[in-house]
């Protein structure tokens, strides 16, 4: 099935950003558009400013001025819902209230023709229940771009209860010829992107909160370790703490409050303060006039250790047994069968974060899982309070000998990039399994939704697959309110890697 016909006009309800941007991608891409608006001149004025930003594309070179011209006779503001009678999509976004979604749409059916699709950006609200009332449900689907909507390439396709198949792909096809990355997924609260995406946010609020880290610290281990282009401090900052906030309170709600999904009370204190991020003049950073941004944490200089023992293996982070060796520091391998570390000087060890703590051991220092540890800039290190000083600052000269600033942070399990990374996997896990999405369309929203330097299935391949498992395991240990109790789907994962090696 091919996508919409480009001689068929494409109507956009709801003329703010997102609409604009919606009627944007559509006329560049040939169809004659109609703007509706309930307020009246609003169609008008949004036909202006998407005419401005036309010019600015012709500007830099990215459009003719021949294209624009014609993109300009296509676009058409009018005043009345009846206007948009002979269009073959209609895109809706306006106020994100489920009452006023469906009392449009239900206009809408009664001017339009049978076999006009009808779609909601809705970002928040079920597909199903905006559709719910329609009587012809069917050709009904969510169409859910990303902000700015011309420049992110991905859209959610989403299929409420009773979209047909032939809605969902035509839907899907049109999005496609328009430019842009579609993928398909079910009807669940927060759909791919913002139902997978809330532990990035949550761990790292979860590590403030227990008073582990400093958010300038957090956000720096998150995008130099971690690989991630922005901290979720930072990101939430510039978002909208409110808006943001909204989202995770949502999806929370629609999964009937599940523990996975609690929200953070150290951000609804920000947005009861009314320090809503970059918008208002402060959020978790201040952003007056003159403000310095707080810098994140560094450990001090140390002397790095003469040499290493490597005791069986290092797992997701074996590379840097040759980083080791590049900076000039020995290193013996043993093959030892209760654990991967290495042994400094000290007597001391240096694990990778594994969900347990520092106080549970004798001598041990952890450090945080890295997306790729030569590029990475910068490694978070935590201990106990009765570590040894000398194993800290071994542990801390060892990473700087390999050019890596280091952040000594408190004695949290799971660190901060092990722990988001395996509580994401576990949420695509868990997806898949439900029929949310398959896992190719679920890397591709991550990557290109929220801009993720992998897609969970990519992490999960990398690190293998009983990482995240053995880091949430342990997690639940420690802290069994279920907020990190692995999912059935990320146990059958595990446990079928287990079953192959002949491991009980």
């Amino acid at each position: 099935m091919t996508g919409l016909d480009l001689s068929s006009p494409v109507a956009v309800v709801g003329t703010g950003t997102m609409g604009q941007g919606i009627a944007q991608v559509a006329l560049v891409a040939g169809h004659p558009v109609r703007l509706y608006d309930a307020a009246p001149g609003r169609a008008r004025d949004a036909a202006g400013a998407i005419g401005a930003r036309l010019d600015r594309l012709v500007a830099k070179g990215r459009l003719t001025e021949a294209d624009r011209d014609a993109a300009r006779a296509r676009l058409e503001p009018v005043d009345n819902l009846a206007d948009l009678a002979d269009c073959g999509l209609v895109v809706e976004a306006v106020l994100e209230r489920l009452d006023v979604k469906q009392r449009l749409f239900g206009e809408l059916e009664e001017i339009v023709a049978e076999d006009c699709l009808l779609a909601t950006n809705t970002s928040s609200l079920s597909v199903t229940a905006v559709g719910g009332t329609l009587r012809h449900p069917g050709r009904f689907v969510g169409l859910h771009f990303f902000n700015p909507a011309p420049l992110l390439p991905l859209v959610e396709v989403v299929s409420g209860f009773a979209t047909d198949v032939t809605s969902a792909t035509r839907a899907y096809e049109t999005a496609r010829a328009w430019g842009k990355t579609p993928v398909a997924c079910a009807d669940t609260p927060g759909f791919i992107v913002n139902r997978i995406a809330r532990p990035f946010y949550a761990e790292a609020f979860a590590v403030h909160e227990a008073q582990a880290a400093d958010p300038a610290t957090i956000d720096a281990v998150l995008r130099e370790c971690g690989g991630f282009k922005m901290g979720a401090f930072e990101l939430t900052d510039l978002i909208g703490q409110d808006v943001n906030e909204s989202v995770t309170h949502s999806v929370w709600q629609s999964f009937f409050q599940d523990v996975r999904f609690t929200p953070s009370l150290a951000q609804r204190r920000l947005v009861e303060s009314g320090r809503l991020g970059r918008k208002s003049g402060r959020g978790w950073y201040d952003y007056a006039d003159g403000a310095e941004r707080p810098e994140p944490h560094t450990a001090d200089k140390e002397q790095p250790p003469a040499y290493v023992i490597a005791e069986g293996g290092l797992g997701p982070a074996a590379e840097l047994l040759a980083l080791i060796r590049e900076a000039g520091i020995r290193v013996r391998e043993e093959d030892e069968d209760h654990g991967t570390r290495l042994v400094l000087p000290s007597g001391g060890q240096l694990v990778l974060a594994d969900g347990q703590t520092s106080a549970e051991f004798r001598d041990v220092v952890y450090f945080d899982l890295a997306l790729d540890y030569r590029t990475a800039t910068r490694v978070a290190l935590s201990a106990a309070q009765d570590t040894s000083p000398r194993t800290l600052a071994e542990a801390t000269g060892l990473f700087q000998a390999l050019g890596k600033d280091v952040s000594v942070i408190g004695d949290v399990p799971g660190m901060i990039v092990a722990r988001t990374v395996a509580r994401i996997i576990d949420l695509a896990h868990d997806a898949v399994a439900k029929g949310v999405a398959t896992e190719e369309d679920i890397d591709t929203a991550m990557r290109l939704g929220v801009n993720y330097p992998l897609g969970p299935f990519e992490w999960d391949r990398r690190l293998g697959r009983d990482f995240a498992f053995d880091v949430l395991d342990e997690m639940h240990e420690r802290d069994p309110s279920g907020r990190y109790a692995p999912s059935l789907a990320l146990y059958r994962h595990a446990y079928a890697t287990d079953k192959r090696e002949g491991t009980s």
